[in-house]
């Protein structure tokens, strides 16, 4: 089964500011980025089925491409930052914060989640999906569950989830 991951295009969010769940605008240049990542996205139609975050940044660009039905998921969102939410990672004054940089991997931020539950949240939709009898399915999400995906299917090691992120609009495709 092949999945195909697309990320959301660019937000409006000052760089160095922790989005993760917020349900953020995008920027004016939508239309442009989208019809980039379309005109990538069609070498892989059609698909057997399409899923998409909830959050508008996703849906937006789901529908651009031709899928405003598709099936909402809340595994596929994007780390919960919790209390850091739309706080500028420079002006965070958590005593956690520290931790959390050095081991994103299991340190949850305050009231949030760890890079850990993520990637299992991530890893229950992959193994529900590959039950089925999809050939081909597109996933409209973020760049923490590209990585997760990216990881689930042993294309990198969880150390190296953030090094090169997909790119806003970007299309990754694993097979499982």
């Amino acid at each position: 089964m092949e999945i195909v991951l697309i990320r959301h295009t660019s937000v409006m969010v000052p760089p160095g500011v922790c989005y993760g769940q917020t349900d953020v605008p995008l920027q004016p240049t939508f239309e442009a980025e989208a019809a980039v990542t379309l005109q990538q996205l069609r070498r892989y139609m059609p698909f057997d089925k399409v899923f998409t975050s909830p959050l508008s940044r996703c849906t937006r660009l789901a529908a651009y491409c031709g899928y405003s039905g598709a099936a909402r998921d809340k595994r596929l969102l994007e780390l919960d930052f919790g209390a850091w939410e739309m706080v500028p990672f420079e002006r965070n004054d958590d005593a956690r914060l520290k931790a959390w940089y050095d081991d994103y991997l299991h340190v949850a931020a305050t009231g949030g989640e760890s890079f850990a539950m993520q990637y299992r949240r991530v890893s229950l939709f992959l193994d529900e999906v590959r039950r089925q009898p999809y050939r081909r399915v597109a996933v409209f999400t973020h760049g923490g569950v590209l990585a997760c995906a990216r990881i689930y299917a042993g294309e990198i090691q969880p150390e190296e989830a953030f090094q090169g992120l997909t790119p806003y609009g970007g299309i990754v495709s694993i097979t499982l």
